[in-house]
């Protein structure tokens, strides 16, 4: 059998999409919700490793992180800014306390020397993981083994949350049901979504802002959900084929040398994982006892995964689910706004 590196383009590309939507069905039946984003990032990483990578243009990659950011912009309500506001002295502690254990641990772990730069801080950076790997490269980080240090951390909280919750008990919702693909977009605000969100990330991409492909379109979102001209609608094939995209971005920059270092860290970087996930649990331990927060509502608040798994997670239990989004998403907006800046003071002194 032909060696994969020497498959011609067309072979490469139909084992990549094929390969990209087996592997994401598997993934999503196990309930991993970022299985649109990781089965195609798998995919890409064991071909580019096996040398039969495919290029993936720049442009291309852009636009998918444009709905990316369009995507996140979208889970930023108006709703949620009062409900930070009512309670901010509990969110500040919490969202404070997570951040500065992630990023102490970040700090410690830049320090032995096996993680080159700034990618053991923007690895280590409890936002959401998509969009902490794409900003990363532009603050000079490996794009590659942020990535690995990332969803390792967002498939360990998954798991630690779900005990959690089986631990304490709790019993599912009967509020909650299965929400339905939607079918019944309003095309003229589809339009106006993609519109802005390629328009914004073409701007940022041009005007060399840092992570500006994903930066851009969020703020622009943003403005737009808060002006009421319309609502942020993206269908959902859109969404799946600019995930896939992103994810065979970040795996194709993968090599043999990459993967094998990834290896020798892995230790380690599970290690620091396994610390942060009990330092928050401390941390909601302590919003147990002196705000009167709920346990199983204080662990999913403060826990480190991404929000979109935490979401997926609270909406199938009875917990605070406002209280849990509205501390997850104010920790992102805090990562994202002092991220880079936290991100290249802690690093000075490290090797590049």
């Amino acid at each position: 059998m032909t060696h994969p590196a020497r498959w011609p383009a067309p072979l490469r590309w139909g084992v990549l999409i094929l390969g990209s939507g087996l592997l994401a069905l598997l993934l999503g039946r196990a309930h991993l919700s970022a299985a649109l984003l990781l089965g195609p990032m798998i995919v890409a990483i064991a071909m580019a490793g096996a040398g039969s990578g495919v290029a993936i243009p720049r442009f291309v990659f852009i636009i998918a992180q444009s709905v990316v950011g369009m995507m996140m912009a979208s889970k930023l309500p108006p709703a949620l800014f009062p409900e930070i506001a009512q309670d901010w002295p509990i969110f500040a502690a919490g969202i404070l306390s997570t951040v500065l254990g992630a990023t102490s641990l970040g700090w410690l772990l830049s320090r032995t020397g096996m993680l080159p730069g700034t990618t053991a801080i923007w690895g280590s950076s409890p936002g959401a993981a998509t969009v902490m790997t794409l900003m990363s490269e532009s603050y000079g980080a490996d794009m590659r083994l942020v990535a690995m240090m990332q969803y390792l951390r967002v498939a360990c909280c998954a798991i630690a949350a779900t005990a959690v919750v089986k631990l304490f008990g709790v019993t599912p919702s009967q509020s909650v049901v299965a929400t339905p693909v939607e079918t019944t977009l309003n095309a003229l605000d589809i339009a106006k979504t993609l519109g802005l969100a390629i328009g914004a990330g073409l701007l940022g991409w041009r005007l060399k802002v840092p992570g500006g492909g994903l930066l851009t379109p969020l703020i622009a979102g943003v403005i737009y959900n808060l002006s009421g001209l319309g609502d942020i609608a993206l269908p959902q094939p859109v969404l799946a084929l600019s995930y896939a995209i992103v994810g065979w971005g970040i795996g194709m920059r993968f090599s043999r040398e990459v993967l094998a270092h990834a290896a020798r860290v892995l230790p380690l970087v599970l290690g620091m994982i396994v610390t942060l996930i009990a330092l928050c649990a401390g941390f909601a331990a302590l919003l147990v006892q002196f705000a009167g927060i709920e346990p199983v509502t204080a662990y999913l608040a403060t826990s480190p995964g991404g929000a979109d798994s935490v979401a997926i997670i609270a909406a199938g239990t009875q917990v605070d689910i406002p209280f849990v989004m509205a501390m997850q998403i104010g920790r992102f907006l805090l990562v994202l706004i002092a991220g880079p800046a936290l991100a290249r003071y802690l690093s000075r002194g490290t090797r590049s």
